[in-house]
């Protein structure tokens, strides 16, 4: 029954989900709370869950780092968790696979609301891991490098050493395609918008958000970029970095 439903609430405010796990917790919710995905993870591996809420904006490991994480492993309905102003996060947290995003400042009324409605939908299929292993080996793919991924031109997706392929949303797509046509060359925040089509929805603060998640993608330490490295006052530039790795 819907009633006994068992959510995870992922955020590194404890009061935060305190509050949350009481509120769910009278409409008949088992919830538990935890304070990081390396928590999340322990608690998944102790009781499997329905539903996990999930915090975006944690340190360490954020949220997308971590639902993308869930998408490949066991099924799990997951609703994110985003501040009010960030669209760009809303957007990335769909596009990775999140069933619903809510808002922070939430109304509780309103997150009981989407649980609720999340927790009525089937469950999303997980690949077999008797299927994946009977599939051939992925083709190579020609493209540029961008560290250990190379990106798909046709595929429109990042492609990893061992075949495995991470979507790229129109915008991502293109900010990859322009750094790979112009390579060693700083792009301006606003070439870089103008290649994204962002002037209406954050501008050059879609771009650098983009480019941060991007960095978790393809740099080997994003604290310390390589592949796409910043050019204070003046943009970024793709070094060309990946093609020698």
């Amino acid at each position: 029954m819907e009633s006994r439903a068992r959510i995870i609430a992922v955020d590194d405010e404890p009061e935060i989900g305190a509050i949350v796990a009481e509120y769910l917790g009278k409409s008949g919710y088992a919830v538990r709370t935890v304070l990081s995905g390396a928590a999340l993870d322990a608690e998944l591996a102790r009781e499997p869950a329905d539903l996990v809420l999930l915090d975006v904006n944690m340190p360490g490991e954020d949220g997308f780092s971590v639902a993308r994480r869930l998408r490949a492993g066991a099924p799990v309905r997951i609703i994110m968790v985003t501040a009010a102003n960030e669209v760009i996060d809303r957007v990335v947290g769909l596009e990775i696979g999140a069933d619903d995003y809510v808002a922070k400042p939430f109304n509780l009324r309103e997150l009981q609301a989407r649980v609720s409605a999340i927790l009525r939908r089937p469950l999303r299929a997980s690949p077999s891991p008797a299927v994946a292993a009977a599939e051939p080996p992925a083709p190579k793919v020609e493209g540029t490098r961008f560290g250990n991924m190379v990106l798909d031109n046709e595929g429109r997706a990042l492609i990893a050493a061992d075949g495995r392929r991470e979507r790229l949303s129109e915008a991502d797509f293109a900010l990859l395609s322009a750094f790979a046509r112009y390579p060693n060359r700083v792009l301006s925040r606003e070439k870089l918008v103008a290649a994204i089509g962002a002037e209406a929805d954050g501008g050059s603060r879609a771009v650098d958000i983009r480019i941060t998640r991007l960095r978790r993608r393809v740099e080997r330490n994003p604290a310390q970029p390589q592949v796409i490295k910043t050019v204070r006052g003046a943009g970024y530039i793709y070094t060309g970095f990946g093609d020698e790795a």
